[in-house]
């Protein structure tokens, strides 16, 4: 199974890079995975160009490709004025509009303070439930004051074990060839429901 990391951190080292690769690892550690990891701040001008003139650049098409190609996939924000940065949410503005569809999704934040820790319910999940994603029922958040403290790393396994178990899932259940549905007309419906 293929598992991508979408990382939005901007400084080197990085405290949002950090998380996800615990997340990372703790995914890694429940199921067999092969890892990839989009650094945000490598493409940040190919996505400004993204939006001027409607083409990806080579980098930001081989991160849309392994995106839409991935089992799963871990996404990490830092918070800024008190939602996810620009930079993250403008990569997933330029995917294709159906890159996400019942992708299991594992959300994190990270921030200065305890305080942000809504943006996780408020801003992230809202955007990837909008992208048709299927986010994990855990989220994890690091404020400064987390890194080393008693509780982050039982939310990372947490969350790690609930993407594992709907990437392994899902896969076996052969996400990628879904089985094709008859489309019943309504009337019909009703009229069954009336013979019943």
């Amino acid at each position: 199974m293929k598992l991508v990391v979408v990382s939005a951190g901007l400084s080197v080292p990085s405290s949002t890079r950090l998380l996800a690769d615990r997340l990372a690892a703790a995914v890694g550690r429940q199921a067999r995975v092969e890892l990839e990891v989009v650094e945000l701040r490598d493409l940040a001008v190919e996505i400004a160009h993204n939006f001027t003139n409607g083409f990806p650049g080579r980098r930001l098409a081989a991160a849309q490709e392994a995106v839409a190609e991935a089992d799963g996939l871990i996404v990490v924000t830092p918070v800024f004025t008190a939602s996810y940065s620009g930079l993250f949410k403008s990569f997933f503005d330029v995917l294709d509009k159906d890159a996400l569809a019942g992708k299991p999704v594992l959300i994190a934040a990270t921030g200065g303070t305890a305080r942000h820790s809504l943006v996780l319910e408020h801003a992230l999940r809202p955007l990837f439930a909008y992208l048709r994603a299927v986010v994990v029922p855990t989220a994890v958040y690091a404020a400064s004051e987390d890194w080393g403290a008693e509780g982050l790393e039982s939310r990372v396994e947490r969350a790690a074990g609930e993407l594992a178990a709907l990437m392994t899932g899902l896969t076996a259940a052969g996400r990628d060839k879904p089985e094709e549905l008859p489309v019943v007309p309504f009337a019909e419906q009703l009229a069954r429901l009336g013979a019943s």
